[in-house]
Protein backbone atom coordinates (compact mmCIF):
# COMPACT_ATOMS: atom_id res chain seq x y z
CA UNK A 1 0.00 0.00 0.00
CA UNK A 2 1.11 3.56 -0.64
CA UNK A 3 0.86 6.49 1.74
CA UNK A 4 -1.85 6.12 4.44
CA UNK A 5 -4.82 8.26 5.40
CA UNK A 6 -3.77 9.73 8.76
CA UNK A 7 -6.50 12.20 9.70
CA UNK A 8 -10.06 13.21 8.86
CA UNK A 9 -12.06 16.38 9.43
CA UNK A 10 -15.78 16.90 9.48
CA UNK A 11 -16.50 20.59 9.09
CA UNK A 12 -19.75 22.51 9.21
CA UNK A 13 -21.27 25.85 10.07
CA UNK A 14 -22.47 24.58 13.48
CA UNK A 15 -19.64 22.37 14.72
CA UNK A 16 -21.14 22.03 18.22
CA UNK A 17 -24.25 20.41 16.78
CA UNK A 18 -22.09 18.18 14.59
CA UNK A 19 -20.12 17.02 17.62
CA UNK A 20 -23.36 16.22 19.47
CA UNK A 21 -24.63 14.33 16.43
CA UNK A 22 -21.51 12.18 16.03
CA UNK A 23 -21.24 11.61 19.79
CA UNK A 24 -24.79 10.22 19.70
CA UNK A 25 -24.31 8.28 16.47
CA UNK A 26 -20.87 6.72 16.99
CA UNK A 27 -20.31 7.29 20.74
CA UNK A 28 -17.35 9.55 19.94
CA UNK A 29 -15.91 11.56 22.80
CA UNK A 30 -14.15 14.80 22.01
CA UNK A 31 -11.06 16.32 23.56
CA UNK A 32 -11.30 19.87 24.93
CA UNK A 33 -11.16 22.54 22.22
CA UNK A 34 -7.82 23.37 20.70
CA UNK A 35 -6.34 24.94 17.61
CA UNK A 36 -6.28 23.52 14.10
CA UNK A 37 -3.00 23.58 12.20
CA UNK A 38 -4.28 26.71 10.45
CA UNK A 39 -7.22 29.08 10.84
CA UNK A 40 -8.06 28.30 7.21
CA UNK A 41 -9.58 25.07 8.60
CA UNK A 42 -11.22 26.28 11.83
CA UNK A 43 -11.11 29.29 14.16
CA UNK A 44 -8.47 29.18 16.89
CA UNK A 45 -9.76 27.43 19.98
CA UNK A 46 -12.65 25.63 18.26
CA UNK A 47 -11.07 22.47 16.86
CA UNK A 48 -12.17 19.33 18.71
CA UNK A 49 -10.24 16.11 18.13
CA UNK A 50 -12.06 12.82 18.51
CA UNK A 51 -10.79 11.53 21.87
CA UNK A 52 -7.40 9.88 21.91
CA UNK A 53 -8.94 6.75 23.44
CA UNK A 54 -10.96 6.16 20.25
CA UNK A 55 -9.91 3.42 17.86
CA UNK A 56 -9.13 4.24 14.25
CA UNK A 57 -7.38 7.15 12.62
CA UNK A 58 -7.09 10.57 14.21
CA UNK A 59 -9.89 13.00 13.39
CA UNK A 60 -11.62 16.20 14.34
CA UNK A 61 -14.90 18.08 14.04
CA UNK A 62 -14.53 21.77 13.34
CA UNK A 63 -15.74 24.75 11.35
CA UNK A 64 -18.04 27.61 12.09
CA UNK A 65 -19.67 30.47 10.25
CA UNK A 66 -17.84 31.05 6.99
CA UNK A 67 -16.16 27.62 6.91
CA UNK A 68 -17.12 24.97 4.34
CA UNK A 69 -19.32 21.96 5.02
CA UNK A 70 -17.30 18.91 4.10
CA UNK A 71 -15.63 15.68 5.06
CA UNK A 72 -11.92 15.84 4.32
CA UNK A 73 -9.33 13.06 4.40
CA UNK A 74 -5.64 13.82 4.96
CA UNK A 75 -2.94 11.57 3.53
CA UNK A 76 0.36 11.49 5.40
CA UNK A 77 3.26 12.65 3.21
CA UNK A 78 6.94 13.28 3.90
CA UNK A 79 6.84 16.74 2.23
CA UNK A 80 3.62 18.76 1.85
CA UNK A 81 4.98 21.17 -0.77
CA UNK A 82 6.28 18.31 -2.88
CA UNK A 83 2.94 16.47 -2.65
CA UNK A 84 0.98 19.58 -3.66
CA UNK A 85 3.31 20.23 -6.59
CA UNK A 86 2.91 16.62 -7.72
CA UNK A 87 -0.89 16.88 -7.43
CA UNK A 88 -0.75 19.92 -9.72
CA UNK A 89 1.60 18.24 -12.21
CA UNK A 90 -0.88 15.34 -12.51
CA UNK A 91 -3.83 17.65 -13.32
CA UNK A 92 -5.00 18.66 -9.85
CA UNK A 93 -5.36 22.16 -8.42
CA UNK A 94 -3.76 23.47 -5.24
CA UNK A 95 -6.34 25.06 -2.95
CA UNK A 96 -4.30 25.77 0.20
CA UNK A 97 -0.87 25.36 1.62
CA UNK A 98 1.52 24.47 2.78
CA UNK A 99 0.30 25.99 6.07
CA UNK A 100 1.47 26.94 8.62
CA UNK A 101 5.08 27.85 8.00
CA UNK A 102 6.07 26.55 11.44
CA UNK A 103 4.73 24.16 14.05
CA UNK A 104 4.80 20.40 14.52
CA UNK A 105 3.08 19.64 11.20
CA UNK A 106 1.99 21.30 7.98
CA UNK A 107 -1.14 20.76 5.88
CA UNK A 108 -2.32 21.49 2.37
CA UNK A 109 -5.50 20.97 0.35
CA UNK A 110 -5.86 20.15 -3.32
CA UNK A 111 -8.61 19.33 -5.79
CA UNK A 112 -8.23 16.26 -7.98
CA UNK A 113 -9.14 16.35 -11.70
CA UNK A 114 -12.74 15.28 -10.83
CA UNK A 115 -13.21 18.08 -8.29
CA UNK A 116 -12.77 16.04 -5.08
CA UNK A 117 -10.92 17.86 -2.29
CA UNK A 118 -8.27 16.03 -0.27
CA UNK A 119 -5.65 17.08 2.23
CA UNK A 120 -2.03 16.21 2.77
CA UNK A 121 -0.26 16.45 6.12
CA UNK A 122 3.39 16.11 7.01
CA UNK A 123 6.18 17.45 9.16
CA UNK A 124 6.98 21.14 9.04
CA UNK A 125 10.19 22.09 7.26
Amino acid sequence: MGLPVVHFEISGIEPGKLRDYYAGLFEWRFDPPGNAATTTVSPDGDYHFVGEDSAGINGGVCGGDGYPRRVLLYVGVPDVEQALARAESLGGKRLMGPEPASGPFTVGHFQDPEGNVLGVAGPSA
